[in-house]
């Protein structure tokens, strides 16, 4: 084994065959437990269930047909709405057809480049009050640095959303009942593979629709408020007031309250899960691997050797960039997308017929074996190689590919890097021995004990 050869945790793969029932308790337990290795290797792989057929594609000429190409044909999977409408209601993330493009003409003026730039502010302070947080934690004791990422994420989130900290009142409540969420609400309900009528009831956890109603509740008080500041001429100039006041170009029409109440769950969903667990992921690799933290820690010393970090120095992060990237590759946020083909296909001469469900998972293309180098070593260096500048073009979708790509996939290469560079200036990171976490799939790939490491200043 080289230096650079860090291996990271991954966990164990199911063997290829097993029975029905024990599929069911592994997929209870873990997606990622409940699938094959083969999946690692295969350009497709076919699943029959009593309910449905699914084909996990990582071909990736098949992949861009399905996300960039004919995204129409393979609307998002009703398996996703089924799971997560109680909390997103008809929000952009599980929406299709007109209404998802309605909304997306609403919406993606408030994440343009600009925009950025106007946010960037926000986003340093809430890397800031994370410092402080942090800073009495420094003492060399283990902690759990997923709940202070969930922590430092929604804070940027509500900072750059509705020009509030997290430590405002109703921005609390609002995050302590996401992290009672997320734990009990898997990706995928197994409920909702049965296929039922929409008005029968799909015997979700109580405290995952419990929760869900709270939530709701309080991005209503929230909304209903900035409507009022708006109307009052007293709104401030943030994402929230951006997107409530523009007007679709076609229609004229802007979202109402409910309308934006389900726009914010899925942005502080989307903006706070997927964040926290790139930024969580990205802080054990680099405690994993001592080097390329240092190398990265010097980096950042030059990059903000003038003071606090302006926008303009981002483009000096280019180590950190590709840490931050790896990390994405190692540990997608959202494991995998699930699609319904709406025509009779024909993929590696095997027909799909309507239906049929196809699953693009970035954790397996992420990790193929005919694609990348190495592909489960922990290597930051690869961004700069062949392999890795092709692998990146045609096998790394963190934020999904084509129309329907992350309209927050700038934000998020702007926060993650300067979070992290942030971090990386005071403190270091070491493992906590005995502690390596394990991978498991909830709303977003998290550890399934948490991830511990030892701060102290540098």
């Amino acid at each position: 084994m080289t230096v650079r050869e860090i291996l990271p945790p991954k966990p164990a793969s199911r063997p290829d065959k097993v029975s029905w029932w024990r599929y069911i308790q592994l997929f209870r337990k873990d997606i990622f437990s409940s699938q094959p290795a083969r999946l690692y290797h295969a350009w497709m792989a076919e699943f029959h269930t009593p309910f449905f057929r699914s084909f996990l594609v990582n071909q990736p000429d098949l992949i861009k047909l399905v996300l960039a190409q004919r995204p129409a044909d393979f609307p998002k999977s009703e398996l996703i709405r089924e799971s997560l409408e109680s909390l997103l209601g008809n929000s952009v993330f599980v929406t299709n057809g007109e209404v998802w493009k309605r909304q997306r003409r609403i919406i993606d003026p408030a994440f343009e480049g600009g925009r950025l730039r106007d946010v960037f502010p926000a986003m340093v302070a809430a890397g800031e009050a994370a410092i402080a947080r942090l800073d009495t934690m420094a003492d060399g004791n283990p902690v759990e640095m997923e709940e202070e990422a969930s922590h430092m994420a929604a804070d940027v989130i509500f900072r750059t959303l509705f020009s509030m900290p997290i430590s405002t009142g109703i921005a609390a409540q609002v995050f302590d009942q996401f992290r009672a969420y997320q734990r009990t609400q898997p990706l995928l309900n197994l409920a909702s593979f049965i296929r039922l009528p929409r008005w029968m009831p799909k015997f979700r956890q109580p405290a995952t629709v419990k929760t869900a109603r709270v939530i709701r509740k309080l991005l209503t008080e929230l909304t209903a408020a900035r409507m009022a500041e708006i109307t009052a001429g007293t709104a401030p100039d943030d994402l929230a007031t951006k997107i409530m006041t523009t007007a679709d170009p076609l229609t004229g029409q802007k979202f109402d309250t409910q309308e934006m109440v389900d726009q914010v769950a899925i942005f502080f969903l989307a903006g706070h899960e997927t964040s926290a667990s790139a930024i969580a992921w990205t802080l054990y690799l680099l405690a994993l691997d001592p080097t390329t933290q240092e190398r990265l820690a010097s980096e950042v010393t030059a990059a903000f050797a003038q003071g606090p970090p302006e926008f303009k120095q981002l483009s000096k992060l280019s180590f950190t960039r590709d840490v931050f990237r790896e990390s994405l590759r190692l540990y997608p946020p959202v494991p995998m997308m699930i699609r319904t083909a709406t025509r009779p296909e024909s993929f590696r001469d095997r027909a799909v017929k309507v239906g049929d469900q196809i699953i693009v998972s970035p954790w397996h293309l992420h990790r193929h074996d005919r694609l990348w180098d190495r592909p489960d070593i922990f290597d930051p260096t690869r961004w700069k190689t062949e392999n890795g500048k092709a692998c990146q073009r045609e096998a790394f979708i963190p934020f999904s590919s084509g129309p329907r790509v992350c309209t927050g996939a700038g934000f998020a290469m702007v926060e993650g890097p300067l979070l992290l560079a942030m971090l990386l200036r005071q403190f270091r990171f070491d493992l906590v021995d005995g502690k390596t976490p394990v991978p498991v799939a909830h709303l977003t790939v998290r550890s399934a004990d948490g991830i511990y490491l030892r701060i102290t200043r540098r």
